[in-house]
């Protein structure tokens, strides 16, 4: 066919296409840009709202737990050796810009030990990790601060106080059936904190504040001490929520002596520095001899990325179904308008319009019924529904849901949905166009 008989069917295809939507009932195109509206929507939104959620677990994961790279203990070991020479390390990198060093040991924590005289009387107790930490070195890490709902936060110089993470205690944790919670438990409440530690215990009868009662509030008998609950920390990071947390200070209290290993180095970069390259980095040094060192996407439990990977599938599932429906709809509304324009499409051919002009004219019409309702998607995706949901996160019971949609995947679905329309657009045009030029005039 020569190029100008080309651009002549392109040419009375579009004046055809023009003319059908400009003579089209204005309340059917606003009803049929609607539906591609929500097809589009539906395609991102859905989507977009599932990995949401999981990435609202890693962001948070990432902001309250384990900053840009965290360094831990390997399977097996209770502290993480040579851990002077990896806080030297950190405490000199130009890269890093602050680093929280964490103390962990697997403790009991029971509140009614006071008024607990009969021993066969139930405990009130909850076994958990109790953690030392640099106060303010952890909040500017971690924001820990920031996740205290009740009471206030530890303090620098401050002794004797605890920070309780809320799924310890009855009054906040959904988890009560799997375990017996701290019950009665609000700021100003005493609680002993106690755990058995073998040859740590000796240095404990034998550290500063054992061997007797001096005023401390060990008891020389065990390893244990009093503390004053300061605060409730709030956290949908369970990591976060199911610890007790207080000052190194106090640990060193706890423990009977100076601290000799680390359990946890919580590390923030300086804005634009890749984690990989300074994860690999530290195990350049050797300190992976010693140390579990991952970035913080890598230090996610791999049952979220599962989980992740699954919402995705679920998602595009949810949004090919719209797709279908879309297709369907444009096919009627395309069909319906074909049909009772039979009599026009017979007269057209008639005069000499080319039947290919025709199909081309209703693929024009509805691709604009497809573009226009992505076009105005994206607009209400990128300036609406995004900033919106940054702004107020989805509350969800795990983590804070974001709207998660990217300019290349939001375009690719708007292709998927322009082009799966463009052929529902096609096929009622084919099956009337192809019917006798006659017949169509006549109504046959």
């Amino acid at each position: 066919m020569p190029q100008s008989t080309k651009q002549s069917i392109w040419h009375v295809a579009w004046k055809l296409a023009f003319r059908q939507i400009q003579r089209s009932s204005i309340w059917m195109n606003i009803l049929t840009i609607t539906i591609m509206v929500l097809t589009f929507l539906n395609l991102v939104l859905i989507t977009g709202i599932l990995t949401g959620l999981t990435e609202g677990i890693f962001n948070d994961n990432r902001s309250q737990y384990t900053g840009d790279v965290l360094i831990s203990t390997l399977t097996g070991e209770d502290v993480i050796e040579n851990a002077y020479a990896i806080q030297a390390t950190l405490e000199s990198h130009p890269d890093i810009e602050s680093y929280a060093v964490r103390y962990v040991k697997q403790s009991t924590v029971e509140a009614n030990y006071q008024t607990r005289w009969d021993f066969d009387a139930q405990e009130n107790s909850v076994s958990t990790e109790v953690v030392g930490i640099d106060p303010t070195a952890e909040t500017a890490v971690t924001n820990l601060a920031d996740s205290v709902a009740v009471g206030e936060y530890l303090r620098e110089g401050e002794s004797g106080y605890i920070l309780l993470g809320s799924d310890n205690l009855a009054e906040y944790t959904e988890f009560s059936d799997s375990f017996d919670p701290l019950k009665n438990i609000a700021p100003g409440t005493r609680v002993k904190v106690s755990y058995s530690a073998g040859a740590t215990a000796e240095n404990a009868a034998s550290g500063p504040h054992g061997g007797g009662d001096n005023g401390s509030g060990v008891d020389r008998s065990g390893v244990s001490a009093e503390f004053i609950v300061k605060g409730i920390v709030e956290s949908k990071v369970s990591q976060v929520a199911k610890r007790a947390y207080i000052t190194t200070d106090d640990w060193n209290r706890l423990v009977g002596g100076a601290v000799n290993g680390a359990n946890e180095f919580a590390i923030l970069l300086a804005s634009g520095v890749g984690e990989q390259a300074i994860a690999d980095e530290l195990r350049g040094y050797g300190f992976d001899t010693y140390a579990k060192i991952e970035t913080a996407e890598e230090a996610i439990p791999s049952v979220l990325d599962d989980l992740s990977k699954t919402f995705g599938l679920l998602g595009n599932a949810a949004g090919g179904v719209a797709v279908v429906v879309s297709a369907i709809t444009v096919f009627v509304v395309i069909y319906i308008n074909a049909l009772t324009r039979r009599k026009q499409i017979g007269i057209l051919k008639g005069i000499g319009i080319k039947g290919e002009a025709i199909k081309r004219a209703y693929i024009m019409q509805s691709l604009f019924y497809a573009i226009v309702g992505s076009v105005i998607g994206y607009v209400l995706i990128f300036f609406i529904f995004i900033p919106h949901f940054n702004a107020n996160p989805i509350d969800f019971p795990v983590s804070d849901g974001i709207l998660a949609a990217t300019f290349w995947g939001t375009t690719l679905r708007a292709f998927i949905l322009v082009s799966v329309t463009a052929i529902a657009g096609y096929i009622p045009a084919w099956l009337i166009v192809r019917q006798n030029t006659l017949d169509s005039i006549l109504g046959r």
